[in-house]
């Protein structure tokens, strides 16, 4: 059996509404075209779209991970885990939102572990905010990508966050500026995001990324970047998906 040296990577906001879900989807879809095994965690404990997105369906979730682990029921990763194809595996969220609540976070570094084992990429999907558990997932994250808006809010959230990274001296997170989101909201200029979050911009999404139909394709459980009418039609957003996906795994060796 092989035994990979995964890298884990989470996909962060600290506002709701960001694409922070797609973003991490098609991820997910330029990892599989770089031809890596993935796995995607649903960290959005009560309100996970992963498996719903992606159409996979769940016999086992994350719940029923951490009880088996916690009282030595734990066989196999895989009978946790579904398949959307051979190369992206999902760990879902809890079907059931009371067990979100039962979640023993003790036990989410032993996942991880067992996880980089498993495969080149692990994708974490998590909900927005500062919870004690979006706070533990970035502290044991390989990297944390931190999406933001041209949105105030956002970004007076962002620097909080940021505030707080570099107070404790954490330097593993990269910030993606998602220009695709709402194209009408243009508030500040790049240079403006920079100085009000103190902090550079490492990657954007650019406002040609901006899929009108996109519902269609969510509909349709597709991945973006795998269909090669996007591919062709947005290639600006392609290339900068790809060039940052590329980015993220070098800089973890």
């Amino acid at each position: 059996m092989e035994f990979k040296n995964g890298k884990t990577i989470s996909i962060n906001s600290v506002k709701g509404g960001v694409g922070k879900t797609i973003t991490t989807i098609n991820l997910a879809g330029i990892y599989q075209i770089l031809n890596k095994k993935i796995l995607i965690i649903d960290f959005d404990i009560f309100n996970g779209a992963i498996a719903l997105s992606l159409n996979v369906k769940n016999k086992k979730d994350l719940y029923n991970l951490i009880e088996d682990l916690k009282y030595n029921q734990y066989e196999s990763f895989n009978h946790y885990v579904s398949s959307y194809n051979e190369y992206i595996d999902v760990l879902s969220c809890p079907v059931n939102p009371t067990n979100a609540i039962k979640l023993d976070y003790s036990y989410i570094n032993n996942i991880l572990v067992c996880a980089k084992s498993k495969y080149d990429v692990i994708l974490i999907d998590t909900t927005h905010g500062l919870s004690e558990l979006n706070l533990l997932l970035l502290d044991i994250t390989d990297v944390n990508l931190l999406m933001i808006t041209n949105d105030p809010y956002d970004l007076k959230n962002i620097k909080n966050l940021i505030f707080i990274f570099k107070d404790i001296n954490k330097t593993n997170y990269k910030i993606l500026l998602n220009e695709s989101r709402d194209i009408s909201k243009n508030y500040f200029t790049n240079y403006d995001i920079k100085k009000i979050i103190d902090n550079n911009i490492d990657y954007t999404l650019p406002k040609t990324f901006y899929i009108k139909d996109i519902d269609k394709y969510i509909i349709n459980n597709e991945i973006l970047v795998l269909n090669q009418k996007i591919v062709n039609n947005y290639k600006t957003g392609y290339d900068r998906l790809l060039m940052m996906a590329k980015n993220l795994i070098e800089e973890l060796r």
